[in-house]
């Protein structure tokens, strides 16, 4: 029986080494079959006579099985060590898969590795939440907790390919940008050789601008929010997943496209094994989703009618009735006051409280309330040059100092419309997290700015 190498090098495998096999595909291999893996040391356990090797790679654990005493050489190979091993395909029921890996050659692919801030090998994490973050890039190795961030990355398969089929078109927009976007005083400022800058709240100008060139846009990307929130919804940097359309009738053609947005990313998450490996229940998106007026929504949670938002209690509220009433984990809130909004929504027409334009109470805009949280933001766009002039004059501003976004809606646009999911909120609600920082890799928020 060979020894395990300990080596710090790898060496050159010969010719007739086999390809890597991944975990996943290990039970698939033949018995007797010569395999070779690669990843981390998952866990040891050694008992008399066998020691019991956990390998752990991107797809999942495998068994490797070290007898004879060999064992005690595998004392230098610590759990996360990564490590090479070439041997046998062996079945055993008790095994990951049904099958093992026996007389092995293992060999150290890096130094011995550290002992871990927490243990990788159980079967969920149990440290606290400021340990993990402090320690995200060990922690995030955590099978369980990898999935998570898997839930996310199939979340957005299923967006891009939902909006792609329905002729949409990627772009990229800038994250440094000369003016705030939603408001003054919730930017990061940043010096930009010597110039004012901040970095962008939202693609929202450019999106709108882009809506001019390809009718339907939609973007990936950070969004930044210099908001002194310390509560568990909010994050000073997060990813937005942005859409806009063009040739709408009003807000109804946008929240009928983010229904079908949703359920395409409830459908990708749905057919992932990281659902499968968390055990989560992925929603039903029904056909049509409720909709609820601001105005109605007030009076059902008892709050003042001139209240200008929903508080997080009342979102919970809203989200429960939905459930009963309609069998649906979403709800749509329309009508918020155009004074809770920005100068660039529409407004609802017939809702004014005086004559002329800039008087009207509602907007043409909207939440999406998913379990009681608010995920998504929408709603129709202004889309003549002089109703965005007349806005920018109501809030005090110059005009002239939105010149390079004002330009194309000097030159025709659309009426058009547009939405934002927050992609953290989404995937929390999906896995039931206590807290957004739970899975979000490395959370940027009031205090933490490291790692």
């Amino acid at each position: 029986m060979p020894t395990p190498s300990t080596s710090t090098s790898s060496p050159s495998l010969p010719t007739s080494a086999p390809a890597r096999t991944l975990a996943r595909d290990l039970p698939a291999a033949a018995p007797g079959t010569m395999v070779r893996l690669q990843g981390w040391v998952h866990r040891r356990r050694e008992l008399a006579t066998v020691t019991f090797l956990v390998l752990r790679d991107r797809t999942g654990l495998a068994q490797v099985v070290v007898r004879n005493g060999v064992g005690r050489a595998l004392e230098v190979l610590p759990e996360e060590t990564t490590v090479e091993v070439t041997g046998t395909v062996t079945s055993n029921p008790q095994a990951p898969g049904g099958v093992e890996v026996t007389e092995p050659v293992i060999t150290p692919l890096t130094d011995a590795a550290e002992t871990p801030p927490v243990e990788l090998w159980r079967p969920a994490l149990t440290a606290a939440l400021p340990t993990l973050l402090d320690h995200a890039a060990v922690a995030w190795r955590h099978p369980a907790q990898k999935a998570r961030w898997e839930v996310a990355a199939a979340s957005l398969r299923g967006f891009r390919a939902t909006l792609d089929a329905a002729g949409f078109t990627e772009i990229c927009t800038p994250k440094l940008v000369g003016t705030a976007t939603e408001s003054g005083a919730n930017v990061f400022a940043v010096d930009y050789f010597g110039r004012p800058a901040y970095l962008a709240q939202s693609p929202q100008f450019y999106k709108q601008q882009m809506v001019g060139v390809f009718e339907r846009v939609y973007e990936v990307g950070p969004v930044f929010r210099a908001e002194p929130h310390d509560t568990v919804r909010h994050l000073a940097e997060y990813r937005s997943l942005d859409v806009e359309l063009g040739f709408v009738r009003d807000h109804h053609d946008v929240l009928a496209v983010l229904r079908e947005v949703v359920a395409g990313m409830a459908d990708a998450v749905r057919a992932s094994e990281a659902a499968e490996r968390l055990g989560i229940e992925v929603p039903e998106v029904p056909a049509e989703i409720p909709v609820l007026h601001f105005a109605d929504a007030l009076r059902m949670v008892g709050a003042p009618t001139d209240e200008p938002d929903l508080a997080p209690e009342h979102e919970r509220t809203l989200g429960e009735w939905a459930l009963a009433e309609h069998g649906s984990d979403f709800i749509a809130i329309e009508g918020y006051p155009m004074a809770k909004r920005p100068f660039y929504t529409h407004p609802q027409p017939g809702s004014g409280v005086g004559s002329g334009p800039g008087n009207e109470r509602w907007s043409n805009s909207f939440d999406l309330l998913f379990r009681g949280l608010e995920l998504v933001t929408g709603g129709q766009r202004l889309h003549r040059y002089a109703d965005y002039v007349a806005a920018i004059e109501a809030r005090g501003e110059d005009p002239a100092s939105y010149a390079s976004y004002l330009q194309a809606f000097r030159h025709g646009m659309p009426p058009h419309g547009g939405f934002a999911i927050g992609l953290e909120r989404w995937v929390a609600r999906l896995v039931r997290a206590a807290n957004v920082r739970e899975v979000t890799p490395f959370p940027r928020d009031l205090h933490r700015l490291t790692p």
